[in-house]
């Protein structure tokens, strides 16, 4: 994927998810080292690098954590709402499988000494 098309889809994640400020979402993060975080609460601020949740804790306590838009490109974030997810992913999940294989796709190699 180019750089103008992430760019574009990036715009496209901000300007969805400035229709929802105000609204409850529910948030998935892979935070890396098979540690995957999920949380609900309310859509508070879109920039335009970032948005910020304020996110649902322990006894009623609530704590604001920021998303980038490029986490939500890639699949590191994703988004529901009501069991629905507001994006499909954009990073196919075996971005190899439309290439031909390896051994295929070498020509002849010339030996030269």
């Amino acid at each position: 994927m180019d750089l103008a098309k992430q760019a574009k889809i990036v715009d496209s994640i901000h300007d969805t998810l400035d229709d929802f400020v105000g609204q409850r979402l529910k948030v998935r993060a892979n935070m890396g080292r098979s540690k995957i975080v999920e949380s609900e609460g309310v859509l508070m601020q879109v920039h335009p690098q970032l948005f910020i949740m304020e996110v649902d804790r322990k006894r009623g306590r609530t704590a604001r954590q920021s998303y980038q838009y490029v986490d939500v490109l890639t699949g590191m974030v994703e988004l529901s709402q009501n069991g629905e997810p507001l994006f499909e992913p954009f990073v196919p999940e075996n971005p190899l499988a439309d290439q031909a294989p390896l051994e295929e796709s070498l020509e002849e190699e010339t030996v030269l000494s």
